[in-house]
């Protein structure tokens, strides 16, 4: 069964809002057929884009060719984006620079079927009004899943029990009395994409669910059900998991440091899928050292570890190489995505998930 993509509190405002304010025509006449160009590592219009994806962009469009462009300086990535209006975009696109722009004189639309868009757009974009969408919200959905997986076993003690198991002297800060998903309190810093997934999924479980977010509003927060915490240091002080959902912005870097880390309580765990600048690396590191606290790190400075790295030993710490979000089969959620932005651009109707100049401040 698919799952459906839940919308973030005034997605839909602000689709209405930017297509107002920049949806772009270029010219094209009412029921005149765009020309649609694929951007993205070869392989992945075969795998992530199924037939069946790259069959409704023709339902909708001239798919001017199957195999994607990856280099946007070739004689055909200029015959192409000559000719394009919309641009559907995946991992290993090129970033689209006034110099690409200026060859793409009719695009209207780049629908990105992946996370964060940023490092695809630049100032030309939005100069030329073209509208742009991203699948970020689709990426949230494995993110979200990891983290609820992670959260119960956490609560369990299953990971730091598998550790007592292997060895029986492993200092690991697993205290038996408290295992359990009963009455534990669970923090979240950032009420993201998939910050509002891991609160809706951890809602039917006996949990108490609290997040810090300064651009969540309290009648949001009680629309989703968790408890609202003013402030970040509060907030790690009184749980039992700390999870990190926040982008990685100027004003979020560090924002995990040693104080907060010293205010969780011995025996929380940190989870961490965001990004590893948001935390201080060295903090965690020491605190992991000392076995105090336990953490599950999808994402870690340096990335990947190498393989003798003290984390990678610890029995506290279970570490993933950047697995929770989208991959393999899940792949083709994103693809559903972007292929519906280019289907409702094409009939007139707003973006689902438009990207604003404004927002690229806000997002991972």
């Amino acid at each position: 069964m698919k799952q459906r993509i839940s919308p973030v509190a005034g997605c839909e405002d602000v689709a209405v809002v930017a297509t107002a304010g920049t949806a772009v025509t270029g010219g094209r006449r009412q029921g005149e057929r765009p020309a649609i160009v694929l951007a993205m590592l070869e392989g992945l219009e075969g795998h992530a884009f199924t037939p069946e994806h790259l069959d409704r962009l023709r339902a909708v469009g001239d798919l001017l060719d199957d195999a994607p462009l990856e280099d946007f300086s070739t004689e055909r990535a200029r015959e192409l984006l000559g000719r394009a209006r919309i641009l559907v975009g995946h991992w290993g696109c090129p970033t689209l620079t006034a110099e690409v722009l200026s060859a793409a004189p009719h695009l209207e639309l780049f629908a990105y079927a992946a996370g964060t868009v940023k490092w695809q757009v630049t100032d030309a974009v939005w100069e030329r009004g073209i509208v742009v969408t991203s699948a970020a919200a689709a990426n949230a959905v494995p993110v979200a899943e990891y983290t609820v997986a992670m959260v119960l076993l956490a609560n369990k003690g299953v990971l730091l029990s598998r550790e007592l198991q292997r060895d029986p002297s492993a200092g690991v800060p697993l205290d038996h009395a408290r295992v359990g998903n009963v009455g534990k309190r669970v923090g979240l810093v950032g009420a993201s994409h998939v910050g509002r997934l891991v609160i809706e999924r951890l809602a039917p479980y006996d949990l108490s669910l609290a997040v810090y977010d300064p651009y969540l509003s309290a009648a949001d927060a009680a629309a989703l059900g968790v408890e609202l915490v003013a402030d970040l240091d509060e907030l790690c002080a009184g749980v039992d998991v700390l999870s990190l959902h926040a982008p990685d912005v100027e004003a979020t870097k560090g924002m995990i440091g040693a104080r907060q880390l010293s205010l969780l309580r011995d025996g929380a765990t940190f989870i961490n899928t965001a990004r590893p600048a948001l935390v201080d690396t060295r903090a965690l590191e020491a605190e992991l050292r000392s076995g105090r606290i336990a953490a599950i790190l999808d994402v870690t400075d340096p990335e990947p570890l190498p393989v003798d790295h003290e984390l990678l030993r610890l029995p506290n710490v279970f570490v993933t190489p950047h697995v929770a979000g989208a991959a393999g089969t899940e792949l083709t959620r994103l693809a559903d995505l972007a292929v519906e932005e280019v289907e409702r651009h094409v009939a007139g109707l707003p973006p689902r998930y438009p990207v604003t100049a404004a927002d690229l401040d806000r997002i991972a």
